[in-house]
């Protein structure tokens, strides 16, 4: 057992999730939530987490975001569950909790490491990768649809200051899945971004599960142009085609079927028939989305680099008339969506 004082900053469905795991591990964790409504919620009935197989209840350490001015004792390890665009802000919050020998990690989407790095410092910072299905829909509640035994992990070092160091974190994420410690954790966090880019948008502008969205004639093409672009992308900015979610190798040469590859082994083992991104989650909240930190990165890096791409692109502008209430995420977006391949 670790003897670790750890905080989960962040407990939406995938942090509070892993932190009820590791509770349950006899981990000294605390959470850090920002949703007022889903503290009171956990303090009053503890975080009921309901899975295919078992619902467990487990009684939760939270406490909002602004109360944690009145946290005196640092923590060792701190996991960040907040959303990518979160992530500078939540990181100052935290910063004067991290102890001196402390490290951070983002359980995030998108490419975080950077901005955690700049903030606690490269010596404080490890990567992350996840592939989780689960989602949050009511405060205290999490539906998980893939246990521990379906969740993933891959866990890296910001540089050679944080090297060495992942067993410590990989140690207690094991109790919420299987962990694997990756040399070039960047380009595992793009092959993963490659994966988002893929299902994100085109199922969230549909308003459907991706089972439903993948189904519906021309999306698949749609969805693996959009990560082909991103994994061009990636090798524009000097990553390399890595295995994620446990496969041991890649077929380096072919790098748009690589795309192809990842997003069916997220559909075959990560989509159940009501698993909807977390885009869409978001929206239907009315929540902002990560649209800018999955697609909008994508485009937005190609752009810097006198490339384009287009598919992602235009899936950006279609998500942010969305956001800005112009049009309404809906089946009937399918055309535009197909369009797109035209274009």
């Amino acid at each position: 057992m670790s003897g670790k004082r750890i905080a989960v900053v962040g407990t939406g469905a995938n942090g509070a999730a892993f932190g009820a795991d590791m509770i349950n591990a006899g981990l000294d964790i605390t959470f850090i939530e920002q949703w007022p409504d889903h503290v009171t919620a956990m303090r009053a009935n503890g975080l009921r987490v309901e899975m295919p197989e078992e619902t467990v209840t487990t009684q939760v350490l939270v406490f909002h975001m602004c109360e944690v001015a009145e946290l005196q004792e640092p923590f060792d390890i701190i996991l960040l569950g907040v959303k990518a665009y979160d992530t500078r802000w939540a990181c100052e919050l935290i910063k004067p909790l991290v102890a001196k020998n402390g490290l951070v990690v983002g359980l995030q989407n998108g490419m975080t490491m950077d901005d955690v790095a700049s903030i606690v410092g490269p010596e404080r910072t490890l990567g992350a990768v996840i592939e989780v299905a689960a989602g949050m829909y009511e405060p205290g509640v999490v539906v998980r649809q893939t246990g521990p035994e379906g969740t993933w992990f891959g866990v890296g070092a910001f540089n050679e200051t944080t090297q060495g160091r992942e067993p410590e974190v990989a140690e207690i994420l094991r109790h919420a899945g299987a962990v694997e410690i990756r040399d070039d954790i960047r380009s595992a966090k793009w092959m993963k971004l490659v994966v988002n880019a893929a299902e994100f948008l085109p199922s969230s502008i549909l308003n459907l599960p991706l089972a439903d969205a993948v189904k519906i004639p021309g999306m698949r093409e749609v969805m693996m142009a959009s990560g082909r672009e991103a994994v061009r992308a990636g090798l524009a900015l000097g990553y390399h085609l890595v295995p994620i979610f446990g496969n041991t190798k890649v077929e380096a040469n072919d790098p748009d079927h690589y795309a192809t590859v990842l997003l069916d082994a997220v559909l075959s083992h990560w989509t159940l028939p009501d698993t909807k991104v977390t885009t869409l989650q978001d929206w239907t909240k009315g929540r902002r989305a990560e649209v800018d930190d999955i697609n909008g990165l994508v485009a937005s890096e190609q752009a810097r680099l006198a490339g384009d791409a287009p598919i992602n692109t235009r899936l950006v502008e279609i998500a942010h008339q969305i956001e800005r209430g112009e049009i309404k995420a809906d089946p009937v977006n399918a055309e535009l969506l197909r369009s797109l391949l035209a274009e």
